[in-house]
């Protein structure tokens, strides 16, 4: 049988090339397409691409090119009605049955495009003609001028009740299919049929192919009770589930990378003109699930641009909730954050591209704007009101449903909830109440309990400590630069970075900064008086002493200085790892605390493989006359 056009596209729209293609071939991110090993020759480099945003994939080494269609043809040999029937069965669309009947709806389709369209032309010509005069100073004082109302089809509806049903008429179009097309107003109390759209500035809105299927209208009356008013859902149109402008933004998305989602349509327009045509739009609505998977056809991480008011703010926050439960690795959003009181159209107007471009880049990720809605929500000055923020924070990353993802969401969140001094020790149970380990009531570090062990050496060094005490790692770094300021030169920033646990450790380390900014790097004796002069010497001798008798070596004055730098920078890696891994062995504890899954303990153990590399390591270090 044949299918119609429009449901061959719905299939397409809701299944990416990729997925389909995944199934059967190793894909790997090359850009904004996928690459692979050919699937229909053998070879060693990959020749096998496939392209989202373009529906299509191609095989340079056989010529193959086609949709997800063509690719079960080709790999599968089913005939083109299986593989739509297949495909469409996944994608939850219902094809039409083989009947006359259904021949006779695609026939309908068909004749209420060319309905939209004469509309769509009807209003163009109002526009630039004498009854869109006042329309045209209105778009003129927007800076839309001519050729962008040409590019963007832009019109005008009449104020007269009956405008266009008598302009359709006359090119013998049907009440019904005027009516069924959502151009006219009907009902059980409307006696006679009448325009929808009246006295408004139109914006036609177009399928993914370009076709006018519907019309957004923006009053010119500031009597009318809607100042915006778009089509209703029509056998064409579903405002939530596309987005204004896609057709003309998906190439220049396709090619920079990215896509930028607004509020309005002269929002669009706006940008357009500022030199972004990769701007699109929702509807009339809140972001759908559908528009956000469209949106993620176009690039892995659209950028929301909402206005800079309170609804503006509400709708992202919003959108944050769409987003989570479809959130996977590398797919995001980004929220570009607007001066209070301006839309994009404001932006673009007032300061032009460099403006739009400052806000663009200063674009900030999801878990940012997730992390501000529920600090904006009330006061955290007590513990209680703390530990609401928390369990919120939680509750809401139960809805991400990849469990990678959620465990990276529960890090970053348990970072910053450390930061408000809403951290907790987290008692951390197995699968089936196994009970792992736990951290001690101080928060000093592990206590081994069963399975997950930590070995002496390793549960003794300051990997596992927020205390105060020094390990001997960072005291060999802080101390060294004592020793030998001149490093200074080329460790300041690594040195002002490093998370130090030992009290006399972060002093000292303020000491040598100070001395640094000063200038002062190159003469150990300046040092010694500054320390001598704040106090500080006692606590220089008390960290050299903490130095492994193997690694003193470093601080004698005369010491090899190709030697010396090797050994600080093989130091100071080595600590920002191990602290990291502290980090993030807490929160792995955290996480399988509240979520006991084989994969919150597998990221658990695999943190404990790797603390286990450096415990041998630092087992190592701490034979005597061993060198760093």
């Amino acid at each position: 049988m044949r299918y119609p056009p429009d449901i061959l596209d719905e299939i397409r729209a809701r299944l990416p090339v990729s997925t389909v293609v995944g199934r059967k071939v190793r894909l790997k991110k090359a850009g904004r397409e996928w690459k692979a090993l050919s699937p229909f020759n053998a070879e060693k480099t990959p020749s096998f691409y496939v392209n989202d945003q373009k529906g299509f994939y191609h095989c340079f080494s056989s010529g193959k090119h086609g949709d997800i269609f063509t690719f079960l043809m080709e790999t599968e040999g089913l005939s083109f009605p299986e593989a739509v029937e297949r495909l469409a069965a996944e994608a939850g669309v219902a094809l039409p049955k083989p009947s006359p009947e259904a021949r006779a709806e695609g026939d309908r389709r068909k004749s209420l495009y060319d309905v939209v369209e004469l509309a769509a032309a009807f209003f163009e010509g109002e526009l630039q003609g004498r009854a869109g005069v006042r329309a045209r100073d209105y778009l003129a004082r927007r800076g839309l001028g001519v050729e962008t109302q040409r590019r963007f089809r832009l019109g005008y509806a009449p104020p007269d009740r009956f405008a266009l049903r008598d302009h359709l008429a006359t090119k013998g179009v049907a009440v019904e299919h005027m009516v069924e097309a959502g151009l006219l107003v009907t009902g059980e109390e409307v006696a006679v049929p009448y325009d929808r759209f009246r006295d408004r500035i139109m914006f036609p809105i177009a399928d993914p192919k370009g076709r006018v299927i519907a019309f957004g209208g923006r009053a010119m009356s500031a009597d009318a009770p809607a100042k915006y008013l778009n089509s209703p859902d029509t056998p064409l149109f579903n405002k939530g589930r596309l987005l204004y402008n896609l057709h003309l933004a998906r190439q220049p998305a396709h090619e920079r990378g990215t896509v930028i989602a607004v509020e309005g349509y002269v929002d669009v327009i706006a940008l357009a003109q500022a030199g972004f045509p990769n701007a699109v739009a929702p509807l009339g609505t809140a972001l759908t699930e559908d528009q956000l998977a469209l949106l993620w056809r176009l690039a892995d991480e659209p950028i929301l641009c909402f206005d800079g008011d309170k609804a503006g703010r509400r709708a992202a926050y919003r959108a944050i909730d769409i987003a989570l439960p479809l959130l996977t690795a590398g797919r995001s959003l980004r929220f570009a954050l607007l001066p209070d009181g301006q839309d994009p159209d404001d932006l673009a107007r007032s300061g032009g591209p460099a403006a739009v471009e400052r806000v663009l880049a200063g674009a900030r990720p999801l878990v940012d704007m997730l992390w501000a809605r529920e600090v904006e929500a009330g006061p955290l000055d007590t513990p209680e009101r703390r530990a609401a923020l928390e369990q919120r924070l939680r509750e809401a990353l139960q809805a991400i449903r990849d469990e990678t993802l959620r465990r990276y969401y529960r890090q970053e969140i348990d970072t910053r909830l450390m930061s408000l001094g809403g951290g907790r020790p987290a008692r951390t149970y197995g699968p089936k109440g196994d009970r792992r380990f736990f951290r001690d009531r101080e928060g000093r570090g592990p206590v081994p309990s069963g399975g997950l062990r930590v070995s002496p050496i390793l549960a003794r060094s300051a990997l596992f400590s927020g205390g105060a005490a020094e390990s001997p790692r960072e005291a060999f770094i802080v101390s060294a630069l004592l020793a030998h300021p001149e490093w200074l030169r080329d460790h300041a920033e690594l040195l002002a970075d490093l998370d130090l646990a030992g009290r006399d450790a972060r002093a000292l380390r303020s000491v040598l900064l100070d001395c640094a900014a000063a200038g002062e790097t190159f003469d150990p004796a300046i040092v010694a008086a500054r320390l001598e002069r704040a106090g500080f010497a006692e606590a220089a001798s008390r960290l050299a002493a903490r130095v492994r008798p193997g690694d003193r070596w470093a601080l004698d004055p005369h010491a090899d200085p190709v030697r010396l730098g090797d050994a600080l920078r093989q130091a100071i890696t080595l600590h920002r790892r191990a602290r990291t891994l502290h980090s993030e062995l807490r929160a792995a504890e955290r996480a399988l605390a509240e979520e006991e899954s084989e994969a919150n303990l597998a990221w658990l153990r695999e943190v404990q493989s790797q603390l286990t590399s450096i415990e041998g390591a630092e087992a190592d270090l701490e034979e005597p006359g061993r060198d760093l």
